[in-house]
Order: structure tokens, then C-alpha cells, then sequence
């Protein structure tokens, strides 16, 4: 797998979990000490986040890096 669809199927499946747990953007960033600018650019296929943030959001929605990249 490249590494551009590795960071869209991470950045797909951090919104589609934030958003089954009705977490608005905001929230999430604020738990994980990231700006909402930041998370926005996560979720859009924009930034590259760092392995510690894609944990810290994992923990924030409470799935293991197992679920995010599946």
C-alpha cells in the first residue's frame, strides 16, 4: 500500500468514528491537544499526522490503531 492511501484511510476512518460518536471536530482536537484547524487537516487528507497523534485520537475515541487504519 502507497503511503498516500495509508494516510487517506486513516484520515476516512478518524472521521467516520468521530462522527459515530457525534464528536464534533472541536471536542476531538481539544482531547487530543491539537488544534481544530489540525484535525480538519487530518481528516481532509491534508497533514500527515504524527504516529502520537493518530494514538492520541485512537485513545480520545476509544478504538485501537487496529480499528483506525481497518
Amino acid at each position: 500500500m502507497q503511503e498516500k492511501e495509508i494516510i487517506e484511510k486513516i484520515a476516512d476512518n478518524i472521521r467516520i468514528e468521530r462522527l459515530k460518536r457525534r464528536i464534533p471536530q472541536e471536542k476531538l482536537a481539544e482531547m487530543v491537544d491539537i488544534s481544530t484547524k489540525y484535525l480538519n487537516m487530518i481528516e481532509n487528507r491534508k497533514a500527515n499526522p504524527t504516529i502520537v497523534i493518530v494514538v492520541k485520537i485512537c485513545n480520545a475515541l476509544n478504538i485501537s490503531l487496529n480499528d483506525i487504519y481497518h
